[in-house]
């Protein structure tokens, strides 16, 4: 069986390929657009339909609608399932107690408990859930900042991000505490095909660390240092060398959290004597601003989870590396933020 040969137009070639390559867009759109393609590519309708594994008047149909109306004749003109009796009083039910929440006792609905409950079907609970974005198996934790200048210290921090200041350095500090040399008492099993990698449960503990970072915001990199306790002395040490991998006066901005250490005695008198350095505090409860805990939470998963440490001088020459090595390719983070004038105003 014979077709006439479609002649496609560059930017119709261009769509049908992308509908085939797409791997967001519907099963049935990749298929017709293949259809298209390869009749334009000089296959008869019987050889298309044998190549794609379809019926020769699945495809003469959709070249006949290509042919009479090109791209808009292949979308599909069924307008779907009527919606059966009673359905959107069903689905305004199922919202309802979906946030209203069990009576049963259990904390979160699950769609065939909830189903039981209206006399449905559990698959019906889960569509109206999928439409909405209805959850109710997860469970998020926030923390409210109660600082009353958090909009000045949350605009101040953005600021430095999305505007930094000319000729200036910009750090995010911060301390990642009591990191634990842990050392597995039994043989670690080793990844195979089928099956995970596997740690034993013992373990012995040869100490903690501190450890000391602070991300400089225009390239990425990290400074870092190890400490054995964790004090406003080993605090200002670490501001120390911030200021000396910086050339002599430039202007260096800090950013960091509310902890106590960080606003002694000494990093007032240390801040004196260093008039170059500006300090700037997150708001309370807020260290979602300091963009050294994007790193932190890399090193957590990269290093210290599954690390094993024979001892703390082991510990310390692993974080080390790992930073050394990141520092090879390290890149700035993409700081964005939706309407800073919605939500935070100078």
């Amino acid at each position: 069986m014979a077709t006439k040969r479609l002649i496609l137009t560059p930017p119709e070639r261009r769509e049908l390929q992308r509908r085939v390559r797409s791997r967001s867009a519907r099963a049935e759109d990749s298929r017709r657009a293949r259809v298209i393609l390869e009749l334009a590519g000089g296959r008869g309708v019987r050889e298309t339909a044998n190549y794609l594994a379809c019926s020769s008047s699945y495809v003469q149909r959709w070249a006949g609608r290509f042919h009479a109306q090109r791209m808009v004749g292949l979308v599909a003109l069924h307008q779907g399932r009527v919606a059966a009796k009673g359905a959107a009083k069903l689905e305004a039910r199922i919202l309802e107690w979906t946030r209203r929440g069990p009576d049963d006792g259990t904390t979160q609905w699950s769609s065939r408990r909830l189903a039981r409950k209206l006399r449905t079907t559990h698959m019906a609970v889960a569509r109206v859930w999928s439409r909405y974005g209805l959850q109710p198996h997860r469970l998020r934790h926030h923390m409210v900042s109660d600082d009353p200048d958090f909009e000045t210290k949350a605009a101040d921090i953005i600021g430095l991000y999305l505007h930094p200041p000319v000729h200036a350095a910009i750090f995010c500090v911060d301390e990642k505490t009591a990191i634990q040399a842990l050392d597995r008492l039994d043989p670690v099993l080793p990844l195979s095909p089928g099956r995970a990698e596997s740690h034993g449960f013992e373990y012995f503990r040869h100490g903690t660390l501190s450890l000391y970072a602070a991300l400089e915001t225009q390239s990425g990199e990290i400074l870092g240092k190890t400490a054995r306790r964790h004090t406003s002395a080993e605090f200002v040490g670490f501001l120390s060398d911030i200021v000396a991998s910086q050339p002599a006066g430039k202007a260096i901005h800090v950013i960091a959290d509310n902890l106590s250490a960080h606003k002694t005695k000494l990093v007032d008198a240390f801040l004196a004597a260093h008039t170059n350095v500006h300090m700037h505090f997150t708001p309370t409860y807020s260290s979602w601003l300091n963009q050294v805990e994007n790193w932190f939470a890399k090193i957590q998963r990269q290093v210290i989870s599954r690390g094993v440490f024979s001892s703390l001088s082991d510990l310390r020459s692993k974080l080390m590396r790992y930073i050394r090595h990141y520092n090879k390719t390290a890149t700035p983070i993409q700081w964005t933020y939706s309407n800073p004038k919605r939500r935070v105003k100078p």
